[in-house]
């Protein structure tokens, strides 16, 4: 026997699944009853510390990149600031030094100068200060050239001096400059005595440098590290002025061969000195 229309079993009932509204509602009823249970009994406090457990590497790789960024940006700024404090230090010490060499030289020029004035305080010499402006261009000769010429009182064949002792001769002059011949160039002569005893030669440059004592008697007492001065009997250099040191004595039959080397440093001096007699008469006065 059929069944009534529509009330038959075996006809499939079809349900309606949930709208997106009504899905939207459940889930905001269901948060909102968690967060209640959470707030009042703590009911998800187990299951928050072991999902922060499970998801601390998670958190720690997202935010390496970060950390790396920053550490990074970090090192970069101070590397630079370590490179610009060397460099400011680098700086300042070099200034230092520059200063301190400035100083030193010009603490060793104003004591060469003192001694350049000692030289000069005899009664007997009128002098005049010149400074050094450059070497001879004659590479044959040993020359140079001072910054006085005859516009400054300079003549032919006034002795020069540095702060040691006997440079060289004026050889030629211009009105604003002057050439000064050194005793060491070649057969430049000298009159000179041992200041240790008094024993009378003549010093001539042997161009390298060097002198040579000729001259002499054949038993002159001379001696390794003698100092030769000036002895004033030519009538140009003044008596008394340092020249020379007796470096080697070499004596043989009838012979001796004496080299000696210049107590001044004329060529390497910036400042020297020229120096001519004042006569008798005038000295006299001076001291008067």
């Amino acid at each position: 026997m059929n069944s009534p229309l529509g009330a038959s079993p075996n006809v499939p009932r079809f349900h309606r699944a949930m709208s997106p509204g009504q899905r939207l509602g459940l889930a905001t009823l269901a948060s909102v009853l968690l967060l209640v249970l959470d707030l009042r009994f703590g009911a998800l406090g187990a299951v928050r510390d072991a999902v922060s457990v499970v998801l601390r590497p998670v958190q720690e790789a997202a935010h390496w990149p970060v950390k790396l960024a920053a550490d990074g940006s970090i090192y970069f700024a101070t590397l630079a600031e370590v490179q610009a404090e060397n460099a400011r230090l680098r700086r300042i010490e070099t200034e230092d030094r520059l200063r301190a060499a400035t100083l030193a030289s010009l603490e060793a020029e104003n004591a060469e100068l003192r001694r350049l004035l000692g030289m000069g305080k005899r009664a007997e010499l009128r002098t005049l200060g010149v400074e050094v402006l450059y070497d001879a261009p004659d590479p044959f000769s040993r020359r140079i050239v001072v910054d006085r010429g005859a516009n400054a009182g300079v003549r032919l064949g006034l002795a020069v001096l540095d702060a040691d002792g006997l440079v060289g001769q004026v050889t030629r002059i211009q009105p604003l400059v002057s050439e000064v011949t050194l005793i060491t160039q070649k057969d430049h002569a000298v009159p000179v005595m041992v200041q240790r005893n008094g024993v009378r030669g003549v010093v001539y440059g042997l161009g390298d440098g060097y002198l040579e004592l000729r001259h002499l008697l054949a038993d002159a007492d001379v001696r390794a590290d003698d100092l030769l001065v000036t002895s004033g009997l030519d009538g140009v250099f003044p008596a008394g002025i340092p020249v020379a040191r007796v470096v080697s004595v070499d004596t043989g039959a009838g012979f001796s061969h004496i080299v000696c080397e210049p107590v001044a440093l004329g060529e390497r001096r910036r400042y020297l000195m020229v120096v001519e007699r004042v006569p008798a008469k005038e000295a006299s006065a001076g001291g008067a």
